[in-house]
């Protein structure tokens, strides 16, 4: 056979295999984290959080069509897609790793034959099953999230500039670049970790196009990076924007629809393109008519966006940032609701703000109002005290957790500016060595355990298997514990990976000096680069390894060509034959030790325990209830449990981080399936962006120091009489809130009536609740919290997931009801001690927990529980152990025995 057949055959094989590890190791249903929102979007698309993922949610939905309406099979279709994403990722990494090896051991175009061809073909084979095998792709490749269709287009286009340099000489060459274009178009509506490869892809274009010169190939990078910077800023951001402004200039100076001037924008940039094509083509330039094809099919795939917008003028349940006009698409994008750090230049993270310019303006914000695009204010940043700002700043963070741990390193004069070498110690110590080296020893040295990490020894670092150097490291702390030595996350791979992987580096760096650069660079813009970009602060929510997946794949070429190196060692001492089949057979170790060791924590294949926890927390609430809830895993795989299996769509789940925001409420406002509009009383113009995003405590002496009824207060904050509001420094005129003594009078038969007690806990009934506010101010959504509790009239439920923060209580935790995995807002006070938080409404938190509640086969032999499930298991021992004691307090022994 052709060496081209046998690489397809052998390359197929090894997708095989790769197909088969991932299939058998899927979670079958939603997982924690993003997980469970990206299936909920796929199923129904609808809109995620920002910068969205269109291309990805439309693929999953095409994926889902095969599950013929079995709603069980949903989950398991989209974690599928990610499995064969994965496999096929691998299928092109071989393929590269051929390519690469082919050119060290074949000369000019010859065929590998013999020898050479078994070594190739085991390089390639070694390499990609390595990273198979490695811990942080293979996380990804088990679960419905973006990384691994991310991944799979960083192989295809790195395979695609190889092969355009197989054939860059012939006719048509050019059709490679536009593959490679639309590619990247196209994974832009996954994720941008695609466009890091762009350096690397022109790198290999200047190598086969020119000589190389130190000035040629440094005029190379600087190009690479500027269409680097094009493409995600120029394409990404700047074309919207400038359709944007067309848009205004239509829809508020013409009068015409949304969007009209939008539309028309690309229309002129369609004519541009034509007429630039059709004159390149005259003139012969092939470069530039390259150019320009490559920039059209960027934008046809970046074209997956308009199923955003589309799909948000439905108005879907899960509608985040609500992008149906243009401004709000920019906004979502730009990922606008999470902030932006300093990179090169800025503050410190005990920066003050300047005292004579405390505000940085910039540009005008835009909302739909009336039909028109209505000017909210300029948006504002901070201004930072000049002299608490430097050159690449890495202790940045100005919060107060983030603070505590910068100042490990910032130790003599805490009201000074860091030092340079006290920035660069955070740096090397914490972003680079903890948040990269870290995860890089994970995949190819071994791992600790899968206790995350924020610094030390003991939890979620590297771990070799070789007792004396692993020894060296504990130091005086000693061995682990027995916790830690039996956790499955515990993998040792005894350096042979990364040993392979550095003989491999070492190989192509002596026998082929451009192709080492050009994976070099993919290491290092993959890793490195990132590592720059992100400027992590501390205390990660969650760890971060899976953004780093295309740094270890540039790796693992250099683990595939370790077996060519070794194989280039033997042919010199036997038959060329032996050789390759020697390196091969000594080599395929380290795939095998990987798979050995992750298979354990890897294999999700029964594992529920998301979305039955999800089930659990809506099971808590009464019929047409209202649950308040904070982060990603007490959210996301809620919207799954309900978008996808329909579990209790009769509770509206409120989301506290987004209902600070105008759009999030509108959306509270509407009916969701079977749960009716939260009733919220404010008028939208009262609560549209830039109004009460903030309203501060004032105190004032002419105010009673009495407790105030809650709907006085209510209707102060949100008057419009100028006797309501307070002056700021700039001007402006703001709502303030005038006490934080509240009270709320209670009709003790509507709360009957209701149900919101129980007719046998009626003399627990207080006649009113007395609060007093936990926080010097109130946001939108504390607003919005306060508006629900002061109109409500105890008609609809109100809970509070038991992992929101107490901060988001308002103060209120004294009339707190234990009834699962959620707190009721009952009107019955219950003196809080030994940390724990309200009564206990035992009937109901019984027949909750021991008749509805599901546990994710966490009791099957051979179920992976990771410290994301523990953590949650915790809350459960919690319950159960006040439900035993509140049962033990009733007499009822048998039944505390059972809940025990």
């Amino acid at each position: 056979m052709s060496y081209k057949r046998i690489n397809n055959i052998v390359g197929w094989l090894v997708f095989a295999i790769a197909s088969f590890v991932y299939l058998s190791t899927i979670e079958p249903t939603g997982s924690f984290w993003d997980c469970g929102e990206f299936i909920a979007c796929a199923d129904r698309l609808q809109v995620g959080h920002p910068p969205g993922a269109p291309f990805f949610i439309m693929l999953a939905r095409v994926f889902i069509l095969f599950s013929m309406g079995d709603i069980k099979l949903i989950p398991i279709m989209v974690n599928a897609m990610s499995g064969l994403c994965s496999a096929f990722c691998i299928l092109f990494l071989f393929w590269s790793i051929t390519h690469m090896a082919r050119k060290l051991v074949a000369k000019g175009k010859e065929e590998p034959a013999g020898g050479d061809l078994i070594a190739i073909m085991g390089a390639g084979a070694i390499g990609a099953l390595a990273y198979t095998f490695t811990d942080s792709f293979w996380f990804s490749a088990v679960e419905g999230e973006v990384y691994a269709t991310s991944a799979v287009f960083t192989a295809i286009v790195f395979w695609a500039i190889l092969k355009w340099e197989e054939v860059a000489d012939e006719k048509h060459n050019a059709r490679w670049i536009i593959l490679i274009a639309y590619m990247m178009g196209l994974s832009i509506g996954v994720h941008l970790l695609n466009l890091l490869a762009i350096p690397a892809l022109a790198l290999v274009y200047y190598f086969k196009r020119y000589k190389f010169s130190w000035t040629g190939f440094f005029v190379a990078i600087a190009i690479s990076v500027a269409l680097l910077g094009f493409v995600q800023k120029g394409i990404i951001s700047y074309y919207v924007k400038m359709g944007a402004y067309f848009d205004l200039l239509f829809v508020n100076t013409f009068g015409l629809p949304f969007w009209s001037g939008f539309i028309f924008f690309n229309l002129i940039v369609s004519v541009l393109i034509f007429f630039a094509l059709g004159y390149t083509k005259r003139m012969k330039q092939v470069v530039a008519n390259t150019f320009v094809l490559a920039f059209t099919f960027i934008l046809i795939g970046y074209s997956s966006y308009a199923m955003i917008v589309i799909r948000s003028a439905a108005n879907p349940p899960l509608d985040e940032n609500d992008p149906e006009n243009v401004f709000a698409l920019i906004s979502y994008l730009g990922r606008d609701q999470y902030g932006d750090f300093p990179l090169l230049y800025g503050q410190y993270y005990n920066a003050p703000q300047d005292a004579n310019d405390p505000i940085k303006q910039g540009e005008m914000q835009y909302i739909r109002f009336d039909g028109k695009y209505k000017e909210v204010g300029y948006k504002q940043k901070p201004n930072y005290d000049s002299r608490y700002c430097g050159f690449f700043p890495r202790m940045w963070s100005g919060q107060d957790n983030h603070t505590s741990y910068y100042k490990q390193y910032h130790k003599k004069d805490l009201e000074s500016r860091p030092t340079n070498g006290e920035n660069l110690a955070f740096f090397f110590d914490y972003q680079l060595m903890h948040m990269y080296i870290r995860y890089f020893m994970w995949n190819f040295v071994g791992r600790q355990n899968d206790i995350q990490s924020f610094g030390g020894i003991l939890k979620g670092n590297w771990e070799s298997g070789i007792s004396a150097i692993d020894g060296m490291r504990l130091g005086p702390q000693g061995k682990l514990p027995n916790s830690m030595t039996s956790n499955k996350g515990r993998n040792h791979f005894y350096f042979l990976p990364l040993a392979l992987g550095l003989f491999g580096f070492i190989f192509q760096l002596n026998r082929h000096r451009n192709d080492f650069i050009v994976v070099g660079m993919l290491f290092l813009l993959t890793g490195l680069a990132i590592v720059l970009y992100v400027n992590q602060p501390p205390y990660q929510p969650r760890e971060r390894d899976y953004a780093y997946a295309g740094s270890f794949y540039a790796f693992a070429i250099w683990i595939g060509l370790g077996v060519l190196g070794l194989y280039d060692f033997l042919k010199n001492k036997i038959s060329a034959q032996g050789a390759a089949m020697a390196s091969i057979l000594v080599c395929a170790v380290v795939p095998v030790v990987l798979g050995k060791n992750g298979w354990d924590d890897h294999d999700r294949s029964h594992r529920y325990t998301s979305r039955d926890f999800a089930t659990n927390y809506l099971n808590s609430c009464a019929p047409n209830a209202i649950i308040f809830t904070n982060g990603d895993n007490d959210t996301f795989p809620l919207w799954y449990a309900q978008e996808v299996e329909g579990v209790r769509r009769d509770v509206r789940i409120v989301n506290l981080s987004l209902l600070n925001t105008d759009w999030y409420i509108d959306q509270m406002k509407r009916q969701a399936y079977e749960g009716p509009p939260v009733p919220f009383t404010v008028p939208r113009e009262k609560y549209i962006q830039g109004t009460r995003d903030y309203i501060p405590y004032f105190e004032q002496k002419s105010i009673s120091s009495d407790y105030i009824e809650l709907k006085s207060v209510f209707e102060f904050i949100t008057s419009d009489d100028p006797k309501t509001k307070v002056q700021l420094r700039d001007g402006s005129f703001i709502n303030y809130l005038p006490t934080k003594k509240f009270k709320m009078t209670i009709d003790k038969e509507q709360v009957i009536k209701s149900g919101t007690v129980a007719a046998k806990d009626s003399a627990l009934i207080v006649n009113e609740i007395v609060w007093d506010l936990n926080k010097g101010y109130v946001q939108k959504a504390d607003l919005m919290m306060l508006d629900l509790i002061a109109n409500n009239n105890w008609k609809r439920p109100i809970y509070y997931a038991v992992t929101v923060g107490s901060d988001n209580y308002i103060g209120l935790d004294d009339h707190f009801q234990l009834e699962g995995l959620a707190y009721r807002l009952v009107p019955i006070k219950t003196v809080n001690k030994d940390g724990q938080t309200g009564r206990v409404a035992v009937d109901e938190m019984y027949n909750n927990t021991m008749n509805k509640f599901a546990w994710g086969n966490m009791k099957m032999e051979g179920v992976y529980l990771d410290q994301n499930n523990l953590n949650m298991t915790m809350n459960i021992k919690n319950n159960f152990s006040r439900l035993a004691e509140a049962k033990f307090m009733e007499g009822k022994y048998d039944d505390c025995i059972k809940s025990a």
